[in-house]
């Protein structure tokens, strides 16, 4: 009897399906489960000539046991066996997830409906009813077997083309991973290439274009946090001769692009932005101008990412990146940015550590260089005064001048070795103040008196005031008044001749307030911030009277604050003069306190003959005192245009020019005396705190037939003088 209900028909089916389905090599497992031997062996003749693997089991539970271990193509299964018959084992077959699509083909000696029914219930795929046709299983029993290698085999392709994404996911994770390899292996070459900071930010958003992105902005800000420059690299067009185009500006100023800087700075986190419409152009602007300008760009900057740059818990600026729409900055690219801008972060903070060295370093040799020509410059009239007391045969006028003139350059130099000392003994903590109740009020009127010679000798104003009340502190009157007296000497030193310095103290609450304030040169804006700072000074001239050692504020400010008070310092700029403000903490009791001693201030030397001119007064006097005692005819000039009016009239044989003369220095002068046909003879010897091959060199090309070096040995200059002969 045929069956109605089979899959395929073995008659009209087998041949196509030998032609159909590919050729596979090795046997496939079929299972046979019969309680009848006899059977089992029909079976497996039957089926012998499929040459597949045959395995026969005598129940249902054995047949469950093979099929836990063994993969089977298709199961033919008896209907009717003691114990566990068919449909029990079927059904224990189908719960198992590993068996449950394993295909069953029942046999029967009934094929009612209700076999049937409940055969495809349990997951049956074809009844073969017995006896059994020996064709027509063979035919069901290969397309089961083949069904099987068709689905390993599509399987292992399934594995194969698994394994060969895996493998090319793998091969391009390298790649990438190669490639940021390298990029951050040559990130790290460029970021050791140089140690200059400004170098070293225009290299790096050169290297981020178009690697990383095409439009990168390194925005470097100050301690405050405000933005100071903006390196910018973006991708140029492919017209263009380079494949990118750089600039340097102050600042962003599109509103988005902004926004987002001053978020990422505040915040310290990553910033993105997505920006609306198609803009080629940036609004920026620089240093040289506070209007803003556009900058064209070759795309459309779409959206950008702005990472934060901090080292060593110091925001240092952000770096942000710029895509047009097609470029895409997925997680990978998001990680490698993030990656490269912590390497930013710790170059840019290198950088500016060895800039700082660097600058430390120069103010250093600066302040070594100047400490010798500052020592030279006290030295020489004090050389001069000593050689004028030897040629003196008896004392007089004259010689109680030389004395007051030792006595001034002395005291001169020992106040520049007490500052340097000082200084020392405050960064070495060993400098102790000696504090007792003191009145300021008094203290003030004793120092500024003090200094008043000083202003005379420049043309200089004073103007003081005070309040009519005491103004007790606790301090020491010696490291006080030597803070108001730096100040005021400071203000004196920066202030031109005829200029004005007011000096003002009051009270403010709990504290005095002490106000020193000029119409001098003023300070820059780029040097307020650092104008305590040790050795800092301001930009030298040759004439040296804006300068000094760079130690007198640095050393009133830590006076100040190892007395609990403050000082500021402030100005509007170059030429605009400036202010100093120092708060003390007031006692509220009002003791009574014995006052510094006015200190006795030498009175400059009278002046005599050749040539002399010297900004440094005494300098100039002593030498001339001491030509004259040779017995030349000596005049004295302190800058150069009173030397030039001087020597029109004086018609000198020897001139001695100092190289550092405000306004018109020593080598500009000679120029200028070599010009008139009066001085056609002239000798022109140079007298410096300089002594370098360089320095000579520069004075011979200058015109000058001789170069000394300050203190100037008098027998030198005698035998220069001696070498013209007798007048």
């Amino acid at each position: 009897m045929k069956s109605g209900f089979s899959m395929l028909d073995p008659l009209t089916d087998s041949a196509s399906l030998d032609d159909e389905l590919p050729v596979a090599t090795g046997k496939v497992n079929i299972l046979v489960v019969d309680d009848h031997p006899d059977k089992l062996l029909v079976y497996e003749t039957v089926l012998a000539e499929l040459h597949e693997n045959i395995v026969t089991a005598t129940s249902g539970a054995e047949a469950l046991k093979h099929m836990l271990h063994t993969d089977f193509a298709v199961v033919l299964l008896d209907v009717n066996m003691p114990i566990m018959d068919g449909f029990e084992t079927a059904a224990l077959i189908r719960g198992r997830k590993k068996l449950a699509h394993t295909p069953i083909i029942f046999v029967t000696a009934f094929g009612d409906e209700m076999h049937t029914a409940q055969g495809y219930s349990l997951g049956a795929v074809d009844y073969i009813l017995t006896p059994i046709v020996p064709e027509v299983l063979r035919t069901k029993v290969k397309v089961f077997a083949q069904l099987f290698r068709m689905t390993a085999q599509i399987k292992r392709q399934a594995e194969d083309r698994v394994q060969l994404i895996r493998e090319q996911s793998a091969l391009a994770a390298a790649e990438a991973a190669t490639r940021r390899s390298a990029f951050l292996a040559e990130v790290s070459q460029v970021l050791s290439n140089s140690l200059d900071f400004d170098t070293t930010a225009k290299g790096l958003v050169q290297f981020v274009v178009p690697f990383l992105a095409d439009f990168c902005a390194l925005a470097i800000v100050d301690e405050l946090g405000q933005v100071q420059n903006t390196q910018l690299a973006w991708t140029a067009s492919k017209t263009s001769a380079s494949t990118r185009q750089t600039a340097t500006v102050t600042q962003l100023l599109d509103a988005d692009l902004k926004e987002a800087v001053i978020r990422s700075l505040q915040t310290g986190n990553r910033e993105t932005l997505t920006r609306d419409g198609a803009r080629f152009t940036l609004e920026v602007c620089d240093a040289a101008s506070t209007d803003g300008y556009s900058l064209q760009l070759d795309f459309a900057l779409a959206h950008a990412a702005v990472f934060p740059l901090f080292a060593r818990g110091r925001r240092l600026g952000v770096l942000l990146l710029g895509f047009p729409a097609a470029r895409g900055f997925g997680p990978a690219e998001q990680a490698l940015a993030s990656e490269f801008t912590g390497r930013v972060a710790i170059a840019l903070d290198n950088a500016l550590l060895y800039s700082r060295i660097r600058e430390d370093d120069r103010r250093k040799d600066e302040f070594l260089a100047m400490l010798a020509h500052e020592l030279r410059n006290p030295l020489a009239p004090i050389r001069n005064a000593v050689q004028i007391m030897r040629v003196l045969d008896s004392a007089g006028s004259i010689h109680d001048e030389a004395r007051e003139i030792i006595a001034k350059e002395v005291t001169h130099l020992s106040r520049l070795v007490d500052d340097l000392l000082d200084v020392s003994r405050i960064t070495r903590g060993k400098i102790n103040l000696k504090l007792t109740a003191l009145d300021l009020k008094a203290m003030l009127s004793v120092a500024l008196e003090s200094q008043r010679s000083l202003l005379g000798s420049n043309r200089q104003s004073l103007e003081i005031s005070l309040p009519t009340a005491s103004l007790w502190v606790r301090g020491d009157p010696v490291r006080l008044t030597q803070v108001v007296v730096n100040l005021v000497d400071n203000a004196v030193k920066f202030t031109p001749e005829g200029g004005k310095i007011s000096v003002s103290a009051k009270q403010t609450q709990n504290q005095c307030e002490l106000r020193i304030k000029d119409n001098g040169i003023g300070i820059a804006s780029t040097l307020l911030p650092e104008i305590f700072n040790l050795f800092t000074q301001g930009e030298r001239t040759l004439d040296r009277r804006q300068g000094g050692l760079g130690i007198g504020l640095a050393l009133a400010k830590d006076l100040i604050e190892m007395h609990g008070g403050s000082i500021q310092a402030f100005s509007d700029g170059a030429g605009k003069g400036s202010e100093f403000v120092v708060r003390l903490p007031l006692l509220e009791n009002t003791p009574q306190m014995d006052l510094p001693t006015k200190p006795e201030r030498a009175q400059p030397a009278g002046s005599q003959r050749i040539l002399v001119v010297d900004d440094h007064v005494e300098s100039a006097k002593s030498l001339a005192m001491l030509l004259g005692m040779y017995g030349h005819k000596v005049e004295t000039a302190y800058n150069g245009v009173d030397a030039l009016q001087l020597a029109a009239e004086f018609r000198p044989r020897l001139a001695v020019l100092d190289i550092g003369l405000p306004g018109m220095n020593g080598y500009e002068l000679a120029g200028q005396l070599l010009k008139s046909p009066e001085n056609k003879n002239i000798m022109l010897v140079a007298m410096t705190g300089y002594g370098q091959a360089e320095d000579q060199r520069r004075s011979a090309a200058a015109g000058f037939q001789h170069h000394l070096v300050k203190p100037v040995e008098t027998e030198k200059l005698k035998a220069i003088i001696d070498s013209l002969g007798q007048e």
